[in-house]
């Protein structure tokens, strides 16, 4: 069990570093903007308890929230998936049920599982983090534009991270 919470830390790390350093400077057409960061949550234990999942997501938004100097956007968006995680994975759980310290990915449980799993949790956290930032609903267009494109890069971007990095561990 150590070893597994020895690479949830250094995956925390990694996601942040590479959000801060890398995918933050990635915008395309002024709309489209990445947060891989939300990764390191979505690929959590799917047995993490809600507890935990809160303080994580807490700890990884105000992460995020230092980097980009804003002040909880990010956090909030964070703990509000985090809240709906398991409610979500518990509405796409399988007739066998989950194997025991399974991890939500691509390799694991195929492409349309993670797909309906990681799509609408990255789409609740962007609609958050841009409606908030945005202050309101003044710019309720432009701000949905905003929303949409950027839960597709951020999907793609995790859909291929996932694709690359991810080993198939199933026994």
């Amino acid at each position: 069990m150590s070893g597994r919470i020895i690479i949830q830390v250094f995956s925390f790390f990694a996601y942040l570093l590479i959000q801060a350093l890398v995918v933050k400077n990635f915008v395309l057409f002024d709309r489209a903007f990445c947060f891989v960061y939300i990764g390191f949550l979505l690929l959590l234990p799917i047995e993490t308890g809600l507890l935990p999942l809160l303080f994580l997501g807490f700890i990884t938004g105000i992460g995020a929230d230092i980097f980009y100097d804003s002040l909880g956007i990010h956090a909030s968006a964070c703990v509000l998936i985090m809240f709906l995680r398991n409610y979500w994975i518990n509405l796409l759980t399988p007739q066998g049920g989950y194997d025991t310290g399974a991890l939500p990915s691509l390799s694991l449980d195929g492409w349309q599982w993670f797909s309906s799993y990681a799509l609408p949790m990255v789409f609740m956290h962007h609609l958050v983090l841009f409606y908030v930032e945005a202050a309101g609903f003044g710019l309720f267009t432009f701000t949905l534009t905003k929303v949409f494109a950027s839960t597709l890069f951020t999907f793609v971007l995790l859909f291929t991270l996932q694709y690359l990095f991810y080993n198939k561990r199933r026994g």
